[in-house]
């Protein structure tokens, strides 16, 4: 069965939001690791070093949970294309 042209827009802009929230992802990971490595080099910052060290270990894990949240949302997506003959 062919998916209607509606149908078709609507997997289309569910895909390029997925990737928009990757980038959020992506870029608050990058806030973070950054936010961290300022703290930690900043010397009037040394009583709370611990915030900046917290901060460098929650932005890889933030990206790696943007990066497996678009990996299944693609897949989920794909599986509507399999409908489609196009």
């Amino acid at each position: 069965m062919e998916l209607k042209l509606t149908d078709k827009l609507a997997i289309e802009r569910t895909r390029l939001a997925n990737e928009r929230t990757f980038l959020a992802y992506f870029r608050s990971a990058i806030v973070f690791l950054s936010s961290g490595f300022a703290i930690i080099k900043l010397e009037m910052l040394r009583e709370v070093i611990w915030i900046g060290y917290a901060l460098i270990v929650i932005g890889p894990i933030l990206f790696f949970i943007g990066l497996f949240r678009m990996l299944y949302v693609k897949k989920r997506i794909k599986k509507s294309y399999q409908n489609d003959p196009d």
